[in-house]
């Protein structure tokens, strides 16, 4: 990734967003836009700030955890207390010149403090209100709360998660809902933008956090209407194509391979020079119904070689293969390497820290990550001074009473 410069101008450019979110669905949300150009402020609560800043590993500076420098990047900090009637105008304020807000509170705390989506409208027709909570604006548990756990497990991705007969796992990564919840919601900021920009017409995006893993279970909607199926936890596998899981190799590694398809075992059978397996068990439908055999198989077969060696022959035969990495394997990866995947950034008082670079690649417009997680409060001179006009003595005084 080529060095940001203070004359970058990406897609987003122009288009203000107000952060009031945390941890961590909305923020991303604004993250994304900030990544293409876009002015992302983050407004904090004066009394520490996003918790996100201090969830995970901390680092040299205080109120700077690994996590919140790497998800709030290019961001802008300013303190404002939205519950007091001070913070409340100054916040409306803000709101004037926006394009977009971010939130995820509870449904209905912001009308309760006189800033839900009637009262922000008549201020900015054109604002875009982006809110993100564990169950949606609507509905008869839009009060309860919600975290990205609660909505792998309501969802229904949790229940399909670990071994058959075992405790469900945790799908991943325990904040995965959250990452997929804030993707959904940038998509849902630029369709909205885009009809704003046709329209001149805002209008409010409204994602719960488990409707983002509810949408990715493929047919399991359609198949359990049609003939009552309730899928069950699979292992490694998949009840819909075999051989298509993960298997093990000779160096105590895993490998995952996916034959989704005749064409793809057939490929497989000739990287394992096994052409007897494709004679008795060519169609998808045959392997299924001799799962267990098939697999046994594949297994014997990859735990004769090293995971170098099951890969280089797969690949030779474009059988659908990869390794199972941690971490560690994907630092020495080189295609990670070459795709900049992930990308170094000096931070001041910690020095260099790797963060996941930024996607999608764009060819002509692409994405930079200029700054890290800013410091709290960093912008306030900046915003509440140069732009909003308040003297240094406003500031002092809002400062302590508690407003900034």
């Amino acid at each position: 990734m080529s060095e940001p410069t203070d004359a970058y101008s990406g897609p987003m450019s122009g288009v203000r967003v107000l952060d009031i979110a945390t941890f961590i669905a909305a923020p991303y949300a604004a993250s994304i836009l900030g990544e293409f150009g876009a002015e992302v402020i983050k407004i904090e609560n004066p009394k520490g700030g996003d918790p996100w800043r201090r969830y995970g590993t901390a680092t040299e500076v205080e109120d700077s955890s690994l996590a919140w420098l790497t998800e709030a990047r290019n961001k802008k900090s300013i303190t404002l207390n939205l519950r007091e009637p001070e913070g409340n105008a100054l916040f409306k304020q803000l709101v004037k010149s926006a394009d977009v807000v971010c939130e995820n509170f509870r449904p209905g705390t912001l009308e309760k403090w006189g800033l839900g989506w009637e009262d922000l409208k008549q201020i900015n027709p054109g604002l875009v209100l982006m809110r993100i909570s564990g169950y949606g604006q609507s509905g008869p548990y839009k009060d309860r709360p919600g975290f990205a756990r609660i909505a792998h497990a309501f969802g229904g991705l949790t229940h399909l998660s670990g071994l058959p007969g075992e405790t469900p796992v945790t799908p991943g990564s325990t904040s995965l809902g959250d990452y997929m919840s804030g993707l959904y919601g940038a998509i849902g900021i630029l369709m909205a933008l885009r009809h704003r920009d046709a329209t001149g017409e805002g209008q409010m995006v409204d994602m719960a956090l488990y409707e983002s893993v509810f949408r990715a279970l493929d047919e399991i909607v359609p198949r359990f209407a049609r003939d009552g199926f309730v899928r069950q936890p699979e292992g490694t596998g998949t009840v819909n194509a075999c051989p298509h899981g993960h298997f093990p190799t000779g160096d105590d590694k895993y490998l995952s391979i996916a034959c989704t398809t005749d064409k793809m075992f057939e490929r497989l059978t000739q990287a394992m020079v096994r052409p007897d397996l494709w004679d008795a068990y060519q169609d998808q439908k045959i392997r299924l119904a001799a799962r267990d055999l098939v697999i046994g198989e594949v297994t014997a077969w990859t735990t004769s070689m090293n995971r170098k060696e099951v890969l280089h022959l797969c690949v030779e035969c474009e059988v659908p293969a990869g390794a199972i990495n941690s971490i560690a394997d994907i630092f020495d990866d080189p295609h990670f390497k070459a795709r900049e995947d992930m990308v170094p950034v000096a931070v001041p008082g910690i020095g260099e820290v790797m963060v996941p670079g930024v996607f999608p690649k764009l060819s002509q417009t692409p994405g930079r990550i200029a700054t890290l997680g800013p410091e709290l409060g960093s912008s306030n001179q900046a915003v509440y001074e140069d732009e909003l006009g308040l003297s240094s003595e406003q500031l002092v005084a809002l400062k302590q009473k508690g407003i900034i």
